[in-house]
């Protein structure tokens, strides 16, 4: 509760209270002002009951402040969560495909603009045999277990990292300002992590286990060619018997040097 009154932001309650009290002094002032100037004589003085002047404005001032800058605040709030339903993934809470997309963009764009620190990875993550778990087991199943798999995920992340589902079993993270090393270490902690869930089903219980594949790079890039470059390798990675992280480095335009883990 205390925490509320201690926010100023747009959903907070303490920039009502700061606001309702800056307009309840300068209604004061303003009552002061009209009381006290005469315009028959163009000279300032004290009205006739100045207590007036106070008792009235902080009376009427404080509810009518309070009420406009408290629909102001359930708007705000209304606001933001409709920017939240629209950018996550109802199911498993993590960002949807378009705001992930988005906000990797914004970040390669941002730092386009500086002279240096062009360094980070993509990795795309997908899950194995996962029609085989709906097929058997059954669509909540499924649902149950991408729930299971994108907390492992998360658990392997920083708190800055960007994570987002961006198709039906296909999970995908942004790392900005890793090493290729660093890339590879990450990307075999969401797959040992995955590896280590298992999701009880009833009477029975399932292991599940992930492919991963990824780009590093340290140059100007975008999304759209580091999804191109992490998907091949994803694709990789099932070819050669899945539960497996490929990564190649994308370091020139023209001949990327692959650099592939097998785990």
């Amino acid at each position: 509760m205390i925490k509320q009154f201690l926010d100023f932001s747009a959903v907070g309650r303490g920039r009502i209270v700061i606001l309702s009290t800056l307009g309840t002094l300068c209604c004061i002032a303003v009552a002061f002002g009209i009381d006290s100037y005469s315009f028959e004589t163009g000279t300032w003085r004290w009205g006739s009951q100045p207590l007036n002047n106070v008792i009235i404005p902080l009376l009427l001032a404080p509810p009518f402040f309070g009420y406009l800058l408290g629909k102001q605040r359930e708007l705000a709030i209304a606001h933001r969560e409709l920017m939240v339903v629209a950018s996550t993934d109802p199911l498993t809470s993590c960002l949807n495909r378009r705001a992930f997309t988005a906000m990797v963009d914004r970040y390669l764009d941002r730092i386009a603009a500086q002279e240096a620190g062009h360094s980070g990875a993509l990795l795309v993550i997908d899950i194995d045999h996962f029609k085989t778990i709906n097929d058997r087991f059954g669509h909540v199943c499924g649902d149950e277990a991408l729930k299971a798999i994108a907390q492992a995920i998360r658990q392997a992340l920083r708190e800055f990292d960007i994570f987002g589902r961006i198709g039906g079993e296909e999970f995908s993270v942004f790392l900005p300002g890793v090493s290729p090393d660093r890339a590879g270490i990450v990307a075999n902690r969401i797959r040992t992590e995955v590896l280590a869930t298992e999701l009880n089903l009833g009477e029975e219980s399932c292991r599940l286990s992930v492919s991963v594949g990824g780009v590093t790079f340290d140059r100007e890039t975008s999304f759209s060619e580091l999804y191109r470059h992490a998907d091949q390798r994803l694709y990789e990675a099932k070819r050669n018997g899945r539960n497996r992280v490929e990564i190649v480095h994308h370091a020139s335009p023209v001949s990327p040097n692959a650099q592939v883990g097998i785990h």
